[in-house]
């Protein structure tokens, strides 16, 4: 009984991001939002919406995709997007404001819309990044999520911490990689997805009110 009154929830699922949002390197249906989305599905009915782009940095989140998501009015949310600000060295404070556009655009759409983020990855871990590299990757890395979780947590949003769970493991068995060297494959999709999971509990466990 109680199941089926949890099935008759409808969850408004937007997802958001760049390559890792948009699973490039595995097969349709084996990236992030698909097992998110999985996962959700457990006690709700839910519907995706997948916007992430390929490439995108933060701020190019704010302009190509947040209008589609806003339009949607959103009841979940999973931001994933860091990586390409790692590389292309987005300032930290750009960064900041551009996440905060983010969030405060979806919660004028809806204020009770839960927002997930996965910061950025350990960009010190996929092989393809030169090794002299990958310590300046790492640190930039840390840098970066340190602005994720002080976004997080004075504004209430839940961080997937992608890269302190998944980058010892990724940099020590690289067969979590895609054929490309620098994306993860279904594998590595598969242990972000685990961690994303715990962080959608987490934070729906936090709502309010129940959707």
């Amino acid at each position: 009984m109680l199941l089926n009154i949890l099935m008759a929830v409808h969850i408004n699922y937007v997802v958001m991001g760049d390559s890792t949002a948009a699973g490039v390197g595995a097969a349709a249906g084996e990236g992030i939002a698909a097992g998110t989305a999985q996962h959700l599905g457990l006690t709700s009915a839910v519907t995706l919406t997948n916007l992430g782009v390929s490439g995108a940095k933060i701020g190019e989140v704010v302009t190509g995709q947040l209008p589609s998501a806003v339009a949607q009015h959103p009841d979940v949310v999973l931001l994933a997007a860091g990586a390409n600000d790692v590389t292309h060295l987005t300032s930290i404070r750009a960064m900041r404001r551009s996440l905060l556009d983010i969030v405060h655009g979806l919660r004028a759409a809806n204020g009770g819309v839960v927002i997930v983020l996965t910061g950025s990855p350990d960009m010190g871990a996929p092989p393809r990044v030169p090794w002299l590299l990958r310590p300046v990757a790492a640190w930039r890395t840390r840098a970066v999520n340190r602005m994720f979780v002080d976004v997080a947590r004075a504004e209430g949003l839940t961080l997937a911490p992608i890269a302190e769970e998944s980058g010892p493991l990724f940099r020590k068995d690289h067969s979590y990689f895609a054929a490309d060297r620098f994306h993860p494959n279904a594998r590595g999709y598969a242990v972000w997805t685990a961690i994303l999971d715990r962080a959608f509990d987490e934070a729906l466990a936090r709502r309010p009110r129940t959707l």
